[in-house]
């Protein structure tokens, strides 16, 4: 069998082959026992299934909400639902947590895949390869849960008899466990995906990229100057060597978010989705509901664009619009299912340094028509795909003309960022067949929506959930990791030269002539005496607005409360130093009756 592929189930591993049509063996298992470990085909299912479950999280709603809601970047949407999470208002140990229990039942899993996978009947390559897959996914986890919580009990053997006692480690002792895994995992992993564990699973660069970020946010929380060193020369290592890992960044920025480049030289590490339903929890039909393991990230960030017909109409005599039953769109699978639960912090601030502005535009999208990841980011115009047509008397019709929208060509809603005289019906004096949205126009119900992640191929039911990968690391972040680390070690130079390939790359257009493209790199050339914290934490925004890493940076960059009180108006009340770290699940809590109580976070 020449292709193995390893596609990712909890407790099932099914193995595929190009030389055979049939599957050829499955193993479903309620629950992982000793016995479970004591064959190759369980220890590489031990791992399938610590795969299978990052898919539970990266992708679905909760998780989403968790990692990127009370930040700077995102607001609530119309149909946001439980804002605790965006405001902080409430936030407490019984409304948080998606990932704590599937973090912990992975990280024992792996614990039984290192205990019985180092004597297991197995070629010595294909055991190290093993056992490196499982020291980086207890280090993901582990990593995820101490920028998360900071101390949380650290487990290092494979637990097979339940206990009703628990205790906190230190956050010092779970880095060190972090950066051992890592260490060793980098050593023994392959420089790019091998039989069995093809796609983007973990690779010598992945698990390198993650210990440069663990270095770097140990630093953050000790300030020490030897971790930020580590990280920058591990980032410059990774760099280094691009060609032989296979990684590099796309020409233009877009490309990084093609479906048929998520598996390319830009994508590191990803939680797949399938479309055969069997593998997992893709349901056919519109079944698709938040809490389950499907990737719904399209649609968090979409605005109800069939329902638009509020903006294209009369004033009433209080000046708002009035909904004239009549929409220029209707649901389809390229623009997405409207979810409406999040989106761009585009509420102009009234008072505090920055009144006048927001952040959306004003601070993270700036220089828009020089850098493009702006409009590789958003969508700013939809295509009709309805015809609809008004006469030019309508009350409704404030054009004067008569109208038919031409679907597949005529724009339905066009979102510009800048005010435009006569916006919703004209442009200028002109009539316009669809309608315009400026800035000042933008509300928790319309506003630009994310399009990185649209998936328009997916199952033949618009509702269906998305089977594109959620890409957890992109090869750009080592670069952004890297200018991190250096500025922190006090070497902005090289900070700067880093963050140069970044914005340098977008500020490439294909429609752009080579001297455009020339002149537009120049202009994004930064100096080092540009670089500051606050310019890297909007540069991430411009990078990575969206991916599931906010919440996370401003926490490393000790800068979550700061940058909410300058730029959230809806958390800035609320947010407070506790909020550094999440509350502890009540239900963890409640769990521990023997020996001292489980603690709580401060002010939980």
């Amino acid at each position: 069998m020449k292709s193995i592929k390893i596609l990712f189930t909890a407790g099932l591993i099914t193995v595929l082959s190009s030389g055979c049509e049939k599957v050829l063996e499955e193993h479903p298992q309620s629950q992982i026992v000793p016995s479970y470990f004591n064959s190759p085909s369980g220890v590489l299912g031990g791992i399938a299934g610590v795969y299978n479950d990052i898919r539970s999280q990266w992708g679905t709603e909760g998780f989403t909400v968790e990692m990127q809601a009370g930040t700077d970047e995102f607001i609530q949407g119309v149909n946001a639902g439980g804002g605790t999470a965006y405001t902080y208002n409430g936030i407490n140990s019984s409304n948080f947590g998606s990932a704590w229990g599937v973090a912990f039942q992975d990280i024992n899993t792996i614990n039984g895949v290192l205990q019985y996978g180092a004597t297991i009947d197995l070629p010595e390559a294909t055991r190290k390869q093993y056992l490196a897959q499982a020291k980086f996914l207890r280090a993901f986890w582990y990593f995820y849960l101490v920028q998360t919580w900071g101390d949380v009990p650290l487990h290092t053997e494979f637990i097979t008899v339940p206990s009703q006692a628990a205790t906190r480690q230190p956050a010092a002792q779970v880095y060190e466990l972090i950066i051992k895994d890592l260490t060793e995992a980098a050593a023994d992993l392959p420089n790019q995906p091998t039989a069995p564990f093809l796609g983007k699973a973990a690779t010598k660069p992945v698990a390198q990229f993650l210990l440069a970020k663990a270095f770097l946010t140990r630093g953050w929380l000790n300030n020490t100057a030897a971790d930020f060193t580590q990280a920058a020369a591990i980032c410059e290592d990774i760099i280094a060597n691009k060609s032989a890992y296979g990684l590099d960044l796309w020409q233009d920025y877009g490309d990084a978010f093609v479906p048929a480049n998520d598996y390319g030289k830009e994508t590191m590490f990803v939680s797949d989705h399938v479309l055969d339903p069997k593998y997992g929890y893709y349901q056919v039909g519109g079944q698709a509901g938040g809490g389950a393991a499907q990737n719904l990230s399209p649609w968090f960030t979409n605005w109800n664009y069939p329902n638009n017909s509020g903006i294209n109409s009369i004033r009433n005599a209080a000046g708002s619009f009035v909904n004239s039953g009549t929409s220029g769109m209707i649901r389809d699978s390229y623009y997405g299912r409207p979810y409406v639960r999040m989106r761009p912090n585009s509420d102009k601030l009234v008072t505090g340094p920055h009144a006048g502005k927001n952040y959306f535009l004003d601070q993270a999208f700036t220089n828009r028509d020089v850098d493009s990841r702006y409009a590789n980011s958003f969508y700013t115009v939809y295509i009709a795909n309805t015809a609809v047509s008004n006469t030019a008397n309508a009350t409704n019709n404030l054009r004067g003309v008569a109208y038919t929208t031409v679907p597949g060509s005529d724009t339905a809603v066009w979102l510009p960022d800048f005010e435009v005289p006569g916006a919703p019906q004209f442009v200028g004096a002109r009539p316009f067949k669809g309608i315009v949205v400026p800035p000042s126009l933008w509300n928790n119900g319309i506003f630009p929506a994310l399009k990185k992640f649209m998936d328009p191929s997916r199952g033949a039911n618009f509702n269906d959930p998305s089977t594109r990968p959620a890409v957890l690391y992109r090869f750009s972040d080592v670069y952004m990791i890297g200018a991190e680390a250096y500025f922190k070690a006090g070497n902005t130079v090289k900070a700067a030269a880093l963050i140069n390939v970044v914005r340098q790359r977008a500020a490439f257009r294909k429609s752009n002539t080579s001297a455009q493209n020339t002149a537009a790199a120049a202009a994004m050339t930064i100096t080092a005496a540009e670089v500051t914290l606050d310019f890297i934490l909007d540069e991430r925004s411009r990078e990575f607005f969206g991916e599931w890493q906010r919440w996370h940076d401003l926490v490393r960059t000790r800068s979550l409360v700061r940058r909410v009180q300058e730029w959230n108006k809806e958390a800035a009340p609320y947010v407070k130093d506790l909020h550094m770290l999440r509350p502890i699940p009540q239900s963890q809590i409640d769990r521990v009756v023997d020996g001292p109580k489980f603690p709580q976070n401060t002010g939980y």
